[in-house]
């Protein structure tokens, strides 16, 4: 019987605020800031993945606005191959780290840090989509 080694299901939440969008300072490897998100669960639907690991990362309920897009560069996670739903949300209150996230905080869109993973790239076409509602494009076609 062979042993199979597919990709794994991710969500990563894009949480708009007025002031910018909310990020986390990983606790695990890689270290540094990325969106809130993380592996889905067995018996988990991805909007039920996204609410929680939002929740769990930044202390905020989430009101999940629409999906954005699915990104599945091999290499988009150095750890393993990993499929990443997107999701565009908004929430109020004051982000706390909680979960595997040291902190969480409201970045301005003009003064973004370093980000782990793909995440700089998924920040660059969030804001496109919203500053002229054109979609990433579909990569390797």
């Amino acid at each position: 019987m062979s042993r199979y080694r597919n990709p794994l299901p991710t969500v990563d939440v894009v949480i708009l605020r007025e002031e910018g969008v909310v990020l986390v300072e990983r606790r695990n490897p890689p270290l540094g800031w990325a969106l809130p998100g993380g592996f889905v669960e067995e018996g988990e639907s991805l909007e039920q993945a996204a609410v929680r690991e939002a929740r769990e990362e930044t202390g905020l309920e989430v009101r999940l606005r629409e999906q954005f897009f699915t990104y599945s560069n091999p290499r988009r996670d150095p750890r393993r191959h990993t499929i990443t739903t997107v999701y565009l949300a908004r929430a109020e209150g004051t982000p706390l780290g909680g979960s595997d996230a040291r902190q969480a905080r409201i970045w301005p869109w003009d003064a973004l840090p370093p980000l782990c993973f793909d995440h700089g790239r998924i920040l660059a076409d969030v804001r496109r989509y919203l500053a002229t509602g054109e979609r990433p494009r579909l990569e390797g076609l």
